[in-house]
Formats: structure tokens, C-alpha cells, sequence
């Protein structure tokens, strides 16, 4: 029988089956293959060049010390003895009892320090959580209170007490009546001239007003003279002008606010005035003029002022603060350009600064990174831009710092935001050399006070300002209270003081004392005027 011919379809088909198979054949001896083979081992990239990460600490949990299970064997008892039953059996009473006492409520008073369990240890010095509950303003409301004076049983003290706390608010106009600025009061203090007060204050919009605390009261503007004690500013058929009005001048020296003036200790008739419109000017109030006595040389430079300070034993020698971290010395006899020098002494805003009234060459400066600064004028180091005098030393608060007021005696005040006011006492520093540096335990404050320093954004911030020439020779500054009061400390921290009065509507934030006589003066954010005498 003749053999069927294959169809061209189905050889196709036959073809593709014997290569499916071969395929098929060959995987499964690549697989076999494999499975004898080594495995390769893989090299670790070169950590030349390349960062590495540090593996976690395991955090490890201290165990509850429990009591400690014995050998029965080793202690020599039998098992199933009674003394192997009592033996357990007390064991278990033990981790029972420490269980309890673990859910046991605990009775009377815990100290935070004791009971700390996680994070940066517990310091009550520097406790935060006080800033939470006492930040704020609460009018009215006396921190320091006329019972302690009566119960002050040093009697130095007692009687210093005594004097300050009789101070009394100007009776003449209520500080409602006297607004001596137009706006908010960012620096204010008084003429030198101890016969009669004469109060000058600088605002935001660069306006200086005067106020003479020893004018009368002006009658009203009536064909009959009335008393002004006899006018009830509640009657509702009063006008306010039949009111008495202090009379007040001012002046629209600066563009921008006035942050800062000082009277030359040569001349009383020369206020210098610092701003924010990058100026320090000369208000002659003999000639009634004012003169520009430095300024950028580029007059499109915005490099607002700070603060101003006169050189005691070389007049014509001007210091200034930047806001920009720069703090500069100016001569008044040469122009602008060659007459001044500038160093960046911090990174960040510097609030305020002073120079030490018997050796202008220290300097103390307070900046928004936080530390309160001593500088040496004497040596300087680097070149070019990077010239500066040499840091004596550095103190560093948890908040930014606000102020650094130098006393008579080389003291420093600071107020910071951490809600504290600390006093720094250097001695011997008319023997210091040039260059002198101080370990950081000797910046530590002396003394540290307690006091609610949260302005916010409406009230201009606190300030503590020494009395620059007291005449008991106690030296003592004041400073703005939140709660509507003025505060009074001596350079130890002992609050001497709380100066208050009716008609006080507003924090007299910018507080500041009579160089000589115990006559302080004080003003708000509406431009009003406090005065105890």
C-alpha cells in the first residue's frame, strides 16, 4: 500500500512541534544547571567618597527590678519540702506587692525634678511652663504689694522702700490729658535740669514732643475763670474745650520713629536724636535748630538706627546701633564718610546697647540671637570688613534679648523675652587690659528677677533703665509693667517699688528716671504721659 503524501499544513504543523519540545528540553536543563552552580556573591559599594548613615541607637529599657528568684538546689531544700512551699510562696507575695505599689495612688506633693521621666532635664530656674500661664497682660493687677514694704525688716531697705513708694503721679493734668507724642512712644526721658521737670519723648512717626511739668494749670477758655478742680470732666454739658490742656511741643524732627536720644553731657542745650531713618541728628534747642550730623552716604541706604550713645570723656564722639547687627562710633568734627567706622557684631538685630560711663571703650550690646555681649574698643582683629573689637565675653538667655544698660558702677541690666531681668556685675574693669577675655561663669547674671516682659506687637518693648546718678549713690533702675504699673529694682534685684495711679489706661512701657532727682516719667502707646514726683 502506497504511503499517504504529507499535506505542505501539516509538516508546518509537525515542525513547530518538534521545536516547542526542543525548547521546552533546553529550559529544563538551564534550570538544572543552575541549581549546581555557586551563588555569586555581591560586593558592598565603596563607602570612599559616599556618605554613611549611622545605624540607630537601640534604645534599651531599663526592667523593673523585681525580687530575684533562688535556686532551691543550691540553698540546699528538698522539693515539695514545707520550707521550698514557703519559700515560693513569698517570693510570689513579693511580685505582688511590687505590682500594687506600681498602681498604688500616690499622696502629698511631688517635685518635678524627682518625677522627671523622658527629655532635657528639669531645671526650675528656667522653667518654661511659667511663661504660659503668666504671659499677658492683667491691669490693675499689683505683683508687689504696699504690706511688703510695711513687713521689709532690713531697715535700710525698709526706708528706701518707703521713699520710692511715695512717689506720687503728677497731679497737674491726668496722664489722659498730657499726650505728648502724637503716636506710640518709643523713647522718652528727661532734661538734665534738676529744678524743674522738662520731659522729651520720640515716637513713631519721628515727631519729639516736650512737656514742663512745672507749667500751671491753664484756665479754661470761659469769660469766667473756673477752677479747674471745680470742672467734672463726666458732665455731660462740658465741652471739651472748656477742659484745661497742658501745653505740649513738638517737633517733626525724623521721617521715621525716633528710637532713641541722649542730652551732651557738655552742652544740656544739645539733644542728639537717633531712627529709623537711618540718621543721627543735632536738636540745638538754644539756636532752636536741628542739624544732620551723620547719615549713609548713599541716601537711598536703608540702615535704621537702633540706639545712640555719647562718648562722657570725648563729646564729640557719637556711638550708634543698627538694626542690621552693626554698631558703630562717629566723629562730629569730620564728615560722614571719614568720620565713622561700623563692625558687625552680631548676625542678627541688635536692640539696644550701652557704653560704660567711666570707660567708654566696653561696651555692652543685647541682639535677637539671644546673648547679651561685652566688647573691648581697645583691640580689634580681622581686616576690611571683618574688623571688630574683641568680645570680652558672652551670656546667653533662652529668648531673644531686648536692652544692655550700663550703670555708674559698670553693672549691666538686660530684659530679655524669657521673661527675666538679669543684672551682670563686673569688677575691676578700669584694670582689665586690653584684650582681656572672662570665662563664661564670670558673665552668669549676679541677680535675676522675674517679670513679664510679652509687649506683643501694640506696646514698645520693655526697657530697664538706671537712674544714671542717684543721690544716695543706691543704684536702682525702672522698667515698664504689663500690668499698668512701673517697677523700681536695685541693682541686688529687690523690688523697691510699684508706681500706679488713677487715670493710667494704657502699659507705660517706656519708663525712665531723672538722671539725679527720684522723679520718673513714662509713656504708652497712644503718646500718653505718666509722671511721679
Amino acid at each position: 500500500m502506497a504511503k499517504e503524501e504529507i499535506s505542505d499544513y501539516e509538516q508546518q504543523r509537525q515542525a513547530n512541534i518538534a521545536e516547542r519540545d526542543a525548547l521546552i528540553k533546553q529550559l529544563a536543563l538551564d534550570a538544572a544547571s543552575a541549581a549546581f552552580q555557586p551563588k555569586k556573591t555581591i560586593s558592598k559599594p565603596s563607602t570612599n567618597g559616599t556618605r554613611t548613615h549611622k545605624k540607630t541607637p537601640i534604645r534599651r529599657v531599663k526592667e523593673e527590678v523585681v525580687p530575684r528568684r533562688t535556686s532551691s538546689r543550691l540553698a540546699g531544700l528538698t522539693a515539695d519540702s514545707e520550707v521550698a512551699k514557703r519559700k515560693a510562696e513569698d517570693e510570689y507575695e513579693a511580685v505582688q506587692e511590687v505590682a500594687r505599689l506600681k498602681r498604688q495612688r500616690v499622696s502629698g506633693n511631688l517635685d518635678l525634678t524627682d518625677i522627671v521621666v523622658t527629655g532635657k532635664g528639669w531645671d526650675k530656674s528656667e522653667n518654661f511652663l511659667v511663661d504660659v500661664f503668666t504671659r499677658g497682660a492683667k491691669p490693675y493687677e499689683r505683683t508687689f504689694e504696699i504690706s511688703e514694704v510695711k513687713e521689709t525688716s532690713d531697715k535700710e531697705l525698709k526706708s528706701l522702700r518707703e521713699k520710692m513708694s511715695n512717689l506720687e503721679l503728677y497731679d497737674g493734668f491726668e496722664p489722659n490729658q498730657i499726650k505728648i507724642t502724637p503716636e506710640r512712644i518709643y523713647s522718652l526721658g528727661f532734661h538734665p535740669e534738676p529744678s524743674k521737670a522738662l520731659i522729651f519723648a520720640g515716637d513713631k512717626l519721628g515727631n519729639l514732643g516736650i512737656f514742663d511739668a512745672s507749667q500751671t494749670t491753664n484756665p479754661a477758655p470761659k469769660t469766667e475763670l473756673i477752677k479747674a478742680e471745680e470742672l467734672d470732666p463726666d458732665d455731660p454739658d462740658l465741652d471739651d474745650e472748656d477742659l484745661p490742656t497742658p501745653a505740649i511741643t513738638s517737633f517733626h524732627l525724623h521721617t521715621r520713629t525716633i528710637s532713641a536720644f541722649q542730652f551732651s553731657p557738655l552742652n544740656a542745650s544739645h539733644l542728639y536724636t537717633a531712627s529709623y531713618d537711618s540718621s543721627l541728628r543735632l536738636l540745638d534747642l538754644a539756636k532752636s535748630s536741628s542739624t544732620e550730623v551723620y547719615g549713609p552716604s548713599d541716601s537711598q541706604a536703608d540702615e535704621p538706627l537702633s540706639g545712640i550713645e555719647v562718648d562722657p570723656l570725648s563729646p564729640h564722639v557719637l556711638y550708634f546701633s543698627r538694626l542690621d547687627g552693626y554698631v558703630g562710633r562717629h566723629d562730629t568734627r569730620a564728615n560722614s564718610a571719614s568720620g565713622t567706622e561700623a563692625w558687625q557684631l552680631s548676625e542678627k538685630k541688635i536692640g539696644g546697647f550701652s557704653i560704660h560711663p567711666q570707660y567708654p571703650h566696653f561696651l555692652a550690646t543685647a541682639s535677637l540671637d539671644r546673648c547679651m555681649r561685652l566688647w573691648d574698643l581697645r583691640k580689634m582683629h580681622g581686616k576690611g570688613e571683618a574688623k571688630a573689637p574683641i568680645c570680652v565675653g558672652e551670656h546667653q538667655s533662652r529668648l531673644s534679648v531686648s536692652h544692655a544698660a550700663f550703670n555708674s558702677v559698670g553693672q549691666v541690666a538686660t530684659a530679655s523675652y524669657d521673661d527675666t531681668v538679669k543684672i551682670h556685675s563686673f569688677e575691676g574693669m578700669g584694670g582689665w587690659s586690653a584684650g582681656h577675655t572672662l570665662e563664661e561663669s564670670s558673665m552668669e547674671p549676679s541677680a535675676t528677677i522675674r517679670h513679664n516682659n510679652q509687649t506683643g506687637r501694640w506696646v514698645t518693648i520693655l526697657r530697664a533703665q538706671w537712674q544714671a546718678q542717684p543721690s544716695d549713690s543706691v543704684q536702682r533702675f525702672c522698667i515698664g509693667n504689663m500690668n499698668r504699673f512701673v517697677d523700681i529694682y536695685t541693682a541686688k534685684g529687690e523690688q523697691l517699688a510699684q508706681l500706679g495711679g488713677d487715670g493710667i489706661t494704657a502699659v507705660p512701657a517706656v519708663a525712665q528716671f531723672h538722671p539725679t532727682n527720684d522723679w520718673i516719667a513714662a509713656g504708652t502707646a497712644s503718646g500718653k504721659l505718666c509722671l511721679w514726683m
